[in-house]
């Protein structure tokens, strides 16, 4: 049985090197061997740990978050409410439970969809929410949802996304490839297409020899899409990831296996194949599209919307190992150390909606 890495290779000898954009897509996607077709990625067991497995204070923020953000559109009826690249299901389900809470009309009138492509997660998903028949779809793609004002989140979605690379060779920008090196091995190379110098970050004219940058042509496609949903219809995004605020050379294509860094052409399929998010780019096609777009800190957006009071409620009552466990919890989604700083918050509106903690006035 020949593995995916076989299949790859084989497919490097017979039409040439691959993109990075096509390596990518092989390693999380391919129907028997894919990373996000044939595992469990999320939790303690699995290769990473998402923030909503961390705590259900973080679902609970976007929830309050989104239904806010809904009021602020004049509380549309029957709102569309999704979310896209939905995991475990463990953020919608801590959302769920939030807004049967704070409005139970609002829960009870939603038509509440899961976008995920995976059947073997869309089954993991419906266990974790156990939902009545009926109460919730699942839809591979966007274009399946009805119409109507969208209310949509995506956690860890743009990361997963195949990139494409460029490393700079002589005055020039070539795309990075997969190929194959003299030992019939996978190695990384310069292939023969180039970039158009228009979409390269600043200063990538003055980077060194060898250096690397990094674009998602995918990704901006699909937040144009999602933008173009909102401004025609109405409602939010928010999107939540790791990455930088504005772009620049740099290599930030990595695997992680175990909860380990590991070799991005070491195990295709079997390692979790992720790149940096450029926000800026995502925000430009949203704005493209006449929405606003609003950047902050994951740490920021938390405390803005109320994480350190929540976090006193929750451990009112409590002994002090759950009480250190939950600020341990909080610390973690917020800490500049950890998820704070190095995850961003992007929230998509019309114009005419402000949704706090975003704070500029439209």
């Amino acid at each position: 049985m020949k593995t995916l890495k076989d299949r790859i290779r084989a497919q490097i000898e017979t039409a040439g090197p691959m993109s990075i954009a096509d390596y990518m897509a092989l390693c999380l996607f391919d129907p028997d061997e894919g990373y996000y077709t044939t595992r469990q990625p999320f939790g303690a067991d699995g290769d990473f740990t998402t923030a909503p497995e961390i705590s259900q204070m973080f679902g609970e923020l976007c929830a309050v978050w989104l239904y806010t953000a809904w009021k602020e559109s004049s509380a549309p009826k029957t709102p569309v409410v999704a979310e896209i690249g939905p995991g475990r299901g463990t953020l919608m389900k801590d959302m769920l439970r939030t807004w049967a809470k704070i409005d139970p009309a609002f829960r009870k009138q939603m038509r509440l969809f899961m976008i995920e492509a995976s059947p073997r997660l869309s089954d993991v998903q419906r266990r974790t929410l156990g939902l009545p028949e009926g109460e919730v779809a699942w839809i591979a793609d966007l274009d399946a949802l009805p119409e109507g004002p969208l209310f949509i989140v995506g956690n860890e979605l743009f990361d997963a996304i195949p990139i494409r690379q460029y490393v700079k060779v002589g005055n020039a920008w070539r795309e990075r490839v997969v190929g194959l090196d003299a030992e019939e091995r996978l190695a990384f190379m310069a292939g023969a297409g180039s970039a158009d110098p228009a979409l390269l970050p600043p200063g990538a004219n003055n980077a060194p020899e060898g250096a690397i940058v990094e674009l998602a042509p995918a990704r901006n496609a699909l937040m144009a899409r999602i933008a173009e949903r909102i401004g025609r219809k109405g409602g939010a995004g928010l999107f939540i990831d790791y990455g930088y605020a504005s772009p620049a050379p740099g290599d930030t294509l990595q695997a992680m296996r175990g909860h380990a860094y590991q070799n991005v052409l070491k195990a295709p399929g079997k390692a979790d194949l992720t790149a940096h998010v450029d926000f800026s780019a995502l925000a430009g096609a949203a704005k493209e599209r006449g929405l606003t777009a609003e950047l902050m800190n994951q740490g920021d957006f938390l405390i803005g919307l109320g994480l350190l009071e929540r976090a006193g409620r929750l451990g009112a009552g409590r002994n002090a190992t759950e009480q250190q466990a939950i600020r341990n919890d909080v610390e973690r989604l917020a800490g500049p150390d950890q998820m704070g700083t190095l995850f961003k918050v992007l929230a998509v509106t019309p114009s005419t909606v402000a949704v706090p903690p975003f704070a500029s006035a439209h």
